[in-house]
């Protein structure tokens, strides 16, 4: 560790903590929301030492899950991700997801256990818990200058990973945490009225879409795109109730809520996979990459999972979009798509081998087997194309 440049780790210390708050901007933080709003609101009126210990225990529910990764990151190396390979941890984490939405329908709660109990620990353990079920909510997906920290994180000593994990997970604690101290902040919203309690039930609906989500690895493939219908009739039932006896902001929340649940159910429910002169993605097998290898033809590696929410965005998005299907086809290129969510060694290595660590990552190969770009998290089309492209001059 002595032969490490202290200013290096210290570049990627703070890098880890900037990725970690960029983690809440990506849509796999999304269903966290709910809970981390819950906890900041219960915690608005307390005084202010208990919304310093209340800040705190978030911040130790995060710090707890990202330095147990970190942890086994250093001693198994396990990549970002590894937990949700597990089929029991998603269900495990489906079956909170749905008892966090009720309990935020009914605005109950958390049960505390006994040891928890005394001392203002129902509040604590609220607060510890929401940052927890943060944490793990953030690790499917990469978000911005993640895939990088990482990357650089596995090469390091125990002890360099372990800071750069806990870095990570202080900065996606940072923004709430702060809010819990500063209450304040949160006065230039409207005072409480039935707004809120429309707002407390769309939060609800959130955490149930989680559910829906993350059980893509736990139901049959022809069963997961009815449970978004079933979600879809809920929310609008609830909106068009919501809708008829509220008021005019309540009407503007449950007509936006309808609007995105459907747009939500259209994106989700729907295959991935494109139409006819669209991307077709060739699934992974060692048979295929060695003779694609063999016959020297560049390719596009995409690594995704049933879990992995930014990777569903981009192949509903990017991948689907015409520039790219015509800049494959133009380059000769052949579309591997590599499905890592059960946990399958080959494939695990294929990842770290092309130089991942987190999903969504993506890389471009030239024929002569030379890595044209990597991207990890969400990235735009016009800087896949370009890269796409830049194969095929290689080739010239």
């Amino acid at each position: 560790m002595d032969q490490l440049p202290s200013l290096l780790i210290a570049g990627q210390i703070v890098m880890a903590v900037v990725a970690g708050l960029l983690l809440n901007l990506t849509p796999c933080v999304l269903p966290a929301i709910p809970i981390k709003v819950r906890t900041i609101l219960r915690e608005a009126g307390s005084q202010r030492s208990h919304r310093v210990l209340a800040a705190l225990a978030f911040t130790a529910g995060t710090l707890t899950f990202f330095l147990t990764l970190g942890g086994l990151t250093a001693l198994l190396q396990w990549n970002w991700g590894t937990l949700f390979q597990s089929t029991v941890f998603v269900a495990v984490l489906v079956a909170v997801m749905v008892g966090f939405a009720l309990v935020t329908w009914l605005d109950l709660p958390i049960p505390v256990p006994a040891f928890a109990a005394s001392a203002h620990g129902r509040r604590y353990f609220e607060a510890f818990v929401s940052g927890l079920l943060s944490a793990i909510l953030a690790a499917p997906c990469a978000g911005p200058f993640l895939g990088g920290v990482l990357a650089f994180a596995v090469t390091q000593p125990e002890p360099v990973i372990m800071g750069i994990f806990g870095s990570i997970g202080l900065g996606l604690s940072l923004p709430y945490a702060v809010l819990m101290l500063k209450p304040e902040w949160l006065s230039r919203l409207p005072k409480a009225g039935p707004w809120t309690l429309a707002i407390r039930e769309v939060l609800a609906l959130v955490l149930l879409a989680a559910a829906v989500f993350f059980s893509a690895s736990l139901v049959p493939k022809a069963v997961y795109p009815w449970l978004w219908w079933a979600w879809l009739a809920l929310v609008l039932g609830w909106g068009i109730r919501r809708f008829i006896q509220g008021n005019g902001a309540v009407r503007l929340i449950a007509a936006t809520a309808a609007g995105l649940a459907l747009t939500t159910v259209l994106v989700f429910a729907s295959s991935a996979e494109n139409g006819e002169g669209g991307l077709v993605w060739q699934p992974y097998s060692l048979e295929l990459l060695t003779e694609t290898k063999a016959r020297g033809e560049p390719h596009l590696l995409e690594f995704t999972a049933d879990w992995c929410i930014n990777c569903k965005v981009l192949e509903r998005t990017v991948y689907r979009e015409p520039a790219v299907a015509e800049a494959v086809r133009r380059a000769n290129m052949v579309p591997i798509q590599v499905d890592v969510t059960a946990s399958d060694p080959e494939k695990d290595a294929l990842l770290t081998a092309t130089g991942g660590q987190a999903l969504p990552f993506a890389a471009v190969i030239d024929g002569d087997g030379t890595v044209i770009a990597r991207f990890t998290g969400l990235f735009d089309t016009d800087s896949l194309v370009e890269a796409i492209n830049r194969t095929e001059n290689s080739q010239r």
